[in-house]
C-alpha cells in the first residue's frame, strides 16, 4: 500500500490556510469558497492548529458564541495528530478511525508540507483496487 508522500505529489503540497486571529465567520467563508472541511491555521510560517467544521459546530453554534466575534484561536483545534509523507495509508485510515478526524496535516521535519483528508485517502485507495483489478485481468485474459 502507498504512502502520504503518493498522496502529495498527485494532489499537491497546496494548503488551504488562515491566521489565528481572523473570525471564525471569516473562516467558514473561505471553506466555502474552497469546498473544504479544513483549514490549517498559520502564524507567519508556523502551523499552529486545525480549524474544522466539527470545530465549529461544537464550539461556536453549541456554545451560543457568535461566529462575527470569535477568533479562530480561540476555538481551533491546538497540537493535531500529523503524518509524515512516509505514513501508509494504513497508518493514515487507523489514526482517523482510532481517533475520529477527517484530515490530517503532514509534516516533515518540523515543516508543513500538506494535508491529507479521508476523501483523498479513499479515492487512493479506489484508483490502487482499479489498477489491481486491470492487471488481473490482463493476467488472466493472457493480454500484457
Amino acid at each position: 500500500m502507498g504512502t502520504v508522500r503518493h498522496i502529495l505529489q498527485k494532489k499537491g503540497n497546496k494548503v488551504i490556510a488562515i491566521k489565528p486571529t481572523c473570525t471564525v465567520f471569516e473562516a467558514l467563508e473561505m471553506m466555502v469558497e474552497q469546498n473544504v472541511g479544513a483549514l490549517l491555521v498559520m502564524d507567519g510560517e508556523k502551523f499552529v492548529g486545525i480549524f474544522t467544521e466539527r470545530d465549529y459546530a461544537r464550539k461556536v453554534i453549541l456554545k451560543g458564541k457568535a461566529s462575527r466575534d470569535t477568533l479562530v484561536q480561540e476555538i481551533m483545534s491546538e497540537h493535531p495528530l500529523t503524518v509524515t509523507p512516509d505514513t501508509t495509508m494504513e497508518q493514515c485510515m487507523a489514526l482517523m478511525t482510532q481517533k475520529y478526524i477527517r484530515h490530517l496535516p503532514v509534516m516533515d521535519k518540523q515543516q508543513l508540507v500538506g494535508l491529507v483528508s479521508i476523501g483523498d485517502i479513499v479515492k487512493y485507495m479506489i484508483e490502487e483496487q482499479k489498477c489491481i483489478i486491470e492487471d488481473l485481468e490482463h493476467y488472466i485474459t493472457g493480454h500484457v
